[in-house]
């Protein structure tokens, strides 16, 4: 095999690999195995409200191997109603959202060319979705069985249909098993890679507060749009009737992501029209009642004394007006946080 080329079927020409990506450790280091072998690989990164691309940008940047960036929000929403394998310890489907990310990436295969699928998926490391048993359910329920490498670990496996073409050289792949990180840190150094992001991962399903969030919006109010997805990220939440909340920015920040991912043509900004306080998002039925309830969350985390009156600037479709509230204490309003 020469630095350029592999041979397969008789017939040499250059291998095409899609790989998913996270941008981690394992994902840039399954890459670089495969492109040593002379494979042409490129990444596909798919985002949600739940995971951003951000990271898997930075490792096709320091990298320079292509990426492609998906977002399969409506996808994954449907496949949330009902995951198959079920969810983890919070609202994380991590076995059918595997299988979601290579059936997706498996599409994309065969519209653009490329021999195979690979990620940087290492048997052992995450004891529940990264055994045998979850490995071998993403494979066969992504329609693309035999056509998934796993490069880290792939010698702990049974051989692909990949290997047994001569797509790959199996023995230039690895044999990682376990959570152990020494072998990846060691082949980090021999390929010169010095930043990539903690192995932890960065998605909000494993959070405690956000999955309770989720579950709310899903199981209480079960009708939501994307925007609402992301405003499950900022602020307090209030419920006040199955189909309305109310959000409360906590800082500065927090209040530029509120009004930067709210639906401005269908949810309604509130903020104290005197004295420095959160941007209020209300979602859902804006009745007299609701705005008034919203007004009042409003004031109530402003340095507004309990008892005085406070003036809301409340802001519908460009439509702006005031309305006159009692400022109660945060505390009033506890039964209502989600």
């Amino acid at each position: 095999m020469n630095g350029l080329y592999m041979k397969t079927n008789k017939t040499s020409r250059m291998i095409k690999a899609l790989g998913l990506c996270s941008g981690g450790l394992d994902s840039i280091l399954s890459a670089l195995l495969l492109k040593k072998q002379g494979i042409e690989v490129t990444w596909v990164c798919f985002e949600t409200p739940f995971f951003s691309s951000d990271s898997a940008q930075k490792a096709a940047d320091q990298t320079q191997i292509p990426l492609i960036r998906m977002d399969i929000t409506d996808d994954y929403m449907e496949m949330m109603k009902q995951p198959k394998a079920g969810f983890g310890k919070n609202m994380n489907p991590c076995m059918d959202c595997h299988t979601l990310m290579f059936k997706k990436a498996g599409e994309q295969m065969e519209k653009q060319g490329f021999d195979f699928l690979f990620s940087g998926e290492v048997l052992g490391q995450r004891p529940k979705s990264q055994n045998k048993n979850s490995l071998r359910y993403v494979e066969k329920n992504s329609g693309f069985e035999g056509l998934i490498l796993r490069p880290l670990c792939a010698k702990c496996l049974p051989e692909t249909l990949i290997e047994q073409k001569g797509l790959v050289d199996r023995e230039q792949l690895m044999n990682i098993n376990g959570r152990s990180r020494k072998v990846q840190m060691q082949l980090a150094q021999e390929y010169g890679i010095k930043e990539y992001p903690s192995p932890a991962g960065g998605c909000l399903l494993t959070d405690p507060i956000f999955s309770h969030r989720l579950k709310d919006l899903m199981y209480t109010q079960k009708t939501w749009d994307t925007s609402q997805l992301h405003l499950l990220k900022y602020g307090r939440h209030f419920r006040l009737d199955s189909a309305t909340k109310v959000i409360v920015g906590r800082s500065e920040q927090d209040n530029a992501f509120l009004v930067s991912s709210m639906d401005k043509t269908r949810h309604v900004l509130l903020h104290h029209a005197g004295i420095a306080g959160p941007d209020v998002i209300l979602t859902g039925d804006s009745t007299t009642q609701n705005l008034q309830k919203a007004a009042m969350l409003c004031a109530a985390y402003t340095k507004s004394g309990p008892g005085e009156k406070a003036a809301v600037k409340i802001t519908q479709n460009t439509v702006e007006h005031i309305i006159e509230v009692e400022t109660l204490k945060a505390a009033e309003f506890k039964n209502l946080m989600i």
